[in-house]
């Protein structure tokens, strides 16, 4: 055999080496995942906000202890000479959910609490909250029992729920002032001469700034609501654009 036919066999033997292991290297390209879509939200609206694609909202049969439960008891309960840490009346203080349950005889799903028995008994000596202030409304007593059926839960909403584009005084300034604010000024019981319980009483202390001072806790302006947390970014958003729309009774 000749040394050219040698070498010529050698280089087709290590080509076709060459071709097989290129071969058996081969593989199928990467398999990328798909992104995981995630849904931010249910879509249900509360009366506040749209309510529509996956922007997501409070669940609107749900009652939020920090959003819905614990202003009413600020405003109506845990005042001075009432239900405050301070004076601590017959030893029970309701400015927060840890003195609402300990010291308020809340037992979640039951409705025999010492609580629940004041704020819903026809008996004036013995109602809560007492004269001359005015007792809660039906509708504020469903959302304190709905609260308590479904476990007094120390929960809150912070989902995009609350609409700044379309505030009227109707819709939204009235529900706002009788959640957070009439307990303490209202007709019967008007805490520093101001009553929120009216238009005239409102647009009163919103034109001379003091509505929005209080609320959003200004320096010189005593903080509202008293003794509670600070309402949302959104709510004093609602407060300020209806002001500066001129406070109108729409």
């Amino acid at each position: 055999m000749s040394k050219s036919r040698t070498s010529a066999q050698l280089f087709i033997a290590a080509l076709l080496c060459v071709l097989f292991l290129l071969a058996a290297c081969k593989h199928e390209p990467d398999v990328i995942p798909a992104p995981v879509t995630q849904n931010t939200g249910n879509g249900i609206g509360n009366g506040n906000g749209n309510g529509s694609g996956n922007t997501p909202q409070c669940d609107p049969d749900t009652s939020y202890f920090q959003n819905d439960v614990l202003p009413l008891f600020i405003s109506n309960c845990a005042m001075s000479g009432c239900h405050d840490a301070g004076s601590h009346r017959e030893g029970i203080v309701l400015d927060s959910y840890q003195n609402i349950m300990a010291t308020g005889n809340i037992r979640p799903f039951r409705m025999d609490g010492k609580v629940m028995e004041s704020i819903t008994t026809s008996d004036p000596g013995d109602r809560m909250p007492p004269d001359p202030a005015s007792p809660l409304s039906s509708s504020q007593i469903a959302t304190i029992q709905n609260w308590i059926t479904q476990g007094a839960q120390n929960n809150v909403c912070t989902a995009g729920s609350c609409d700044s584009s379309n505030v009227t005084y109707s819709g939204v300034i009235v529900p706002m002032m009788q959640n957070q604010c009439t307990g303490c000024h209202s007709t019967a019981n008007p805490r520093g001469g101001i009553n929120l319980e009216t238009y005239a009483g409102v647009q009163s202390v919103a034109m001379d700034g003091r509505l929005f001072g209080s609320i959003n806790r200004d320096a010189g302006y005593s903080p509202m609501p008293k003794g509670g947390n600070r309402m949302s970014d959104c709510e004093i958003a609602q407060v300020r654009i209806w002001i500066q729309n001129g406070a109108l009774n729409n």
